[in-house]
């Protein structure tokens, strides 16, 4: 299973978590979010990280420049478009760039909110399902709730976030079966500021499931 720590801002901290076994950081490349990291410092932080640990960009309503912008400093492995991205917008981004893995993601409120999901299966690689809230676009710390996903079965690899902690997460593992979970706020000390012992926490509780 994928594991995604996300709104990474310091090299320290990204190797640390990388050692603990995340297989994936994701680095916010949105201005107005308190994790925001621009793109010199995002490859400051990927040149110091194992080559096998994937690295996202976080964009949310970007324009295709700034994607650009920040692909030609930041070595990313992949894209996370976390705003109201349209599928037309998704197979623009794949076609730029295909050799980058793109990840969508939705803000769950309903069970209607997954509808919309299947016309993204043939633009986007992964699914992310986050929780909804009207003012944030993520890293709210809020839960999904897991019972609107009981029978959730997409023709795509997915992420769960939202809300997950070390306290947490082996209940949504043991309710739902993600490809991967996505952490953010619930490993942190303040918006950026990863604890490790959260971190350690985390994969001592996910040993069991690994």
């Amino acid at each position: 299973m994928r594991v995604k720590i996300c709104g990474i801002t310091q090299a320290e901290q990204g190797q640390a978590i990388a050692q603990l076994g995340a297989t994936a950081l994701g680095f916010i490349c949105v201005e107005r979010s308190p994790r925001y990291i621009k793109a010199q410092q995002i490859q400051d932080i990927i040149q110091v990280l194992p080559t096998a640990i994937d690295c996202i960009g976080v964009f949310a309503n970007a324009s295709l420049t700034d994607i650009e912008g920040v692909l030609k400093v930041a070595q990313l492995t992949g894209i996370q478009l976390h705003g109201d991205e349209t599928p037309q917008f998704c197979a623009h981004i794949q076609q730029l760039w295909p050799d980058l893995e793109i990840i969508k993601a939705f803000r769950i409120k309903s069970p209607e909110s997954l509808s919309d999901m299947s016309q993204y299966v043939e633009v986007i690689d992964t699914f992310l399902l986050d929780a909804y809230d009207p003012q944030q676009l993520g890293g709210t710390g809020k839960t999904l709730n897991w019972d609107i996903l009981a029978t959730f079965k997409p023709d795509r690899p997915w992420f769960l976030a939202g809300g997950l902690n070390p306290d947490n997460i082996s209940e949504a593992l043991d309710s739902l079966a993600p490809d991967g979970v996505d952490l953010s706020s619930g490993v942190e000390r303040s918006p950026g500021d990863k604890d490790i012992n959260k971190v350690t926490q985390l994969f001592e509780r996910l040993s069991y499931h690994l």
